[in-house]
């Protein structure tokens, strides 16, 4: 696969940086909202620097350094400082519970960590570690023994990399331990070729040039944002701003006005609350606009009224928002599509670092796929069924992992013949775009040996404007649903503030079975839901925001 990246001939991070930075070199690249950005010589400054300071304590080509933190410009000063000679990094998502941390960090053997104020305690209470020093990230002082803070005055200094050895592309660069919802976390290693054909591969779905600014808002210990939301800028010369709070509402707002960004990355869960929180009741609020939004050329010309207003709510430069790590409701998919909103579906896996697939911008729209397959990624259906072609997805392409870090025995089992075997299912149409079905181990067998998906009933389950989330399982060979309410809508629908608790509770018994009705009339009859319990504590989620399914098998 030849990629259109002039002097770029070996993929490392390393080549990569140096490339962009010689390109690029007083263009903005980093920084937080409302704050001054820094320029690509700055960050090449910064980056050798650091790489001195790992130098002089101890840490070599090979060793691990764990970065713990929320995003910041000194997240990326560190990820690029640590794979410029051949270390390895170990990003760390803020989420995982302290416990999590620190087993990471051991289980990588961590020479160094990176962490923030934030998180700096979880590390303090770290034992039985290989853990040398720590470095704070939000102002790059060097902690001894974690209780001293000593400021490294060299920090001030220009460090010229002399003799620093440099990786080859296919040695380890990041190590990612995953939280999946099947409850077992594994330790994925990507080499630098990974990331970087992976960065490169997104030449054909989006065209970006040094004048776009991304906003960040999703973890960068996630792999879809470090990859497409910071290498994949970096490599194009155009500049990433971090957001210094959580993106709530209100403050994603006030950023959107501030930044006024070009390109961003979300979670499905992000478009969807704005759509049902600030959209749809719009179109649903009078008996009126309910009946004129249920006639298809009507709800088209509202919707694309909606579109226009959504992309002024996002600075009104917005020309790529980028979708991944869980499906895409099919209804908000229906909206972003009509509203003509520049929205692009991706796929991929930490393990395929990450993209597999994705739309591509200026290219027809099929709601419910996740696009084509990225540029130098093969994808083929295992084992299809001849009738519908769906099957398990397996992929070759030089973004795939080089295995799980000390366990042969789970490497084995996905890698095979040089395919990576996903564990998911899905189909390919006759345009080659790929549709995901869901994970093959939450696939449920129905009683005539059909194939149901959980996802996709949730899906249809999660439209109803009082639901928050859905959990859709097997129980004595029938199906249930576990619905998680918006119980500050509840309450108003049923003026709990003045109805006595048995008969709120009533009212919500009869909402859950008229919901089940409605959702059943909308299936198969081999899919149909036997029953709807109310699910009363929010579920359990990665960080990604997936239920832990595991968590709540009957």
């Amino acid at each position: 696969m030849k990629y259109p990246y002039e002097n770029l001939d070996t993929f490392t991070l390393p080549n990569l940086l140096d490339r962009s930075i010689e390109l690029y070199q007083d263009k903005k690249v980093l920084s937080k909202v409302d704050q001054e950005p820094m320029t690509y010589n700055e960050l090449a400054y910064n980056v050798h620097n650091i790489i001195q300071i790992l130098k002089n304590n101890g840490v070599r080509k090979g060793d691990k350094v764990a970065l713990l933190s929320e995003n910041m410009p000194n997240w990326a000063i560190a990820y690029f400082s640590v794979t410029y000679f051949g270390g390895v990094i170990v990003p760390i998502l803020p989420d995982f519970h302290p416990a999590d941390v620190q087993h990471i960090i051991r289980h990588s053997e961590a020479k160094a960590v990176f962490v923030s104020k934030k998180y700096f305690q979880t590390i303090e209470e770290l034992e039985d570690s290989n853990m040398k020093f720590v470095i704070q990230l939000d102002d790059l002082t060097i902690i001894d023994e974690l209780t001293n803070h000593t400021y490294i005055s060299k920090l001030k200094q220009r460090i010229a990399s002399k003799e620093l050895p440099k990786p080859d592309e296919d040695d380890m660069a990041a190590l990612l331990y995953t939280s999946g919802t099947t409850g077992h976390s594994k330790g994925v290693m990507l080499s630098h070729k990974n990331l970087v054909t992976n960065a490169m591969s997104a030449y054909k779905n989006v065209h970006i040039v040094p004048e776009d600014t991304f906003l960040s808002i999703l973890p960068l210990a996630h792999t879809l944002e470090c990859t497409v939301g910071m290498i994949v800028p970096i490599l194009h010369g155009a500049n990433v701003v971090y957001i210094d709070k959580v993106p709530t509402p209100n403050v994603l707002v006030k950023a959107f006005a501030s930044v006024k960004p070009t390109m961003m990355l979300s979670v499905p869960l992000i478009i969807e609350k704005i759509y049902k929180n600030k959209i749809l009741p719009k179109f649903t609020g009078s008996f009126i606009m309910r009946t004129l939004y249920s006639i298809p050329f009507t709800r088209r010309q509202l919707n694309k009224i909606a579109g226009k207003k959504l992309i002024e709510t996002f600075g009104g430069r917005i020309k790529f928002f980028g979708i991944g790590g869980a499906a895409l409701p099919k209804y908000v998919e229906r909206f972003l599509k009509e509203a003509e909103f520049p929205y692009i579906v991706g796929y991929g896996l930490t393990e395929t670092s990450p993209l597999i697939a994705g739309g591509r911008l200026g290219m027809p729209i099929k709601i419910g796929s996740t696009g084509l397959p990225m540029a130098g990624v093969d994808v083929k259906i295992k084992d299809a069924n001849p009738i519908n072609g769906e099957g398990e997805i397996v992929v070759k392409s030089p973004s795939v992992m080089l295995g799980y870090y000390k366990d042969d025995k789970q490497t084995e089992e996905v890698l095979q013949d040089g395919w990576f075997y996903t564990g998911d299912l899905g189909y390919l149409d006759d345009d080659g775009y790929l549709f995901i079905s869901g994970r093959s181990k939450n696939v449920i067998i129905g009683s005539g040996g059909e194939n149901i998906y959980p996802e996709q009933l949730e899906g249809i389950i999660n439209q109803n404007k009082a639901v928050l989330d859905s959990l859709v399982m097997e129980k004595d060979a029938k199906l249930i649903a576990r619905i998680h309410l918006d119980y500050e809508l509840i309450d108003k629908m049923f003026k709990a503030n003045n109805t006595p608790e048995a008969e709120v509770k009533q009212r919500i018994e009869e909402y859950l079975e008229e919901m089940r009705i409605e959702v059943n009339g909308q299936v198969a009859s081999f899919a149909k839901i036997q029953k709807f319990i109310e699910q009363i504590e929010p579920f359990v989620k990665t960080p990604t925001k997936k239920i832990k399914r595991y968590l709540y098998k009957e």
